[in-house]
């Protein structure tokens, strides 16, 4: 599973870690419907979650479109806005779980936040 944030935002280290596991919980529920022999594997395997960077939002979305143009599980996490950001704020994408292969193929050029 990768979880790709935005860099533009500038979240704080807990904000963002709020938002990498509402990807990650997302994530792992639609993949266990929806792909369950990779949920499986993910899950028996220690559950692997690298968190990447995009710089906005233009190219969160082009992320998020190339995931599902390989049939990649994705979430995208939009935050309510009790906190420190605008309400409906786009702040994070989930991909996966699904063979590092595959992932690679969309997150593999990012780099690590």
């Amino acid at each position: 599973m990768v979880i790709v944030v935005r860099k533009d935002l500038k979240l704080s280290p807990g904000k963002l870690a709020a938002q990498v596991a509402h990807a990650a919980v997302n994530c792992a529920l639609a993949s266990k419907k929806r792909k369950p022999i990779n949920f499986e594997r993910w899950y028996s395997e220690g559950q692997k979650k690298v968190v990447v960077k995009v710089q906005d939002l233009a190219e969160l979305y082009k992320v998020k479109q190339a995931a599902e143009d390989f049939g990649l599980v994705t979430s995208l996490i939009t935050d309510a806005g009790m906190t420190e950001l605008p309400p409906n704020t786009t702040t994070c994408l989930g991909i996966g779980p699904a063979p590092n292969a595959e992932v690679d193929r969309v997150t593999g050029h990012l780099g690590l936040m």
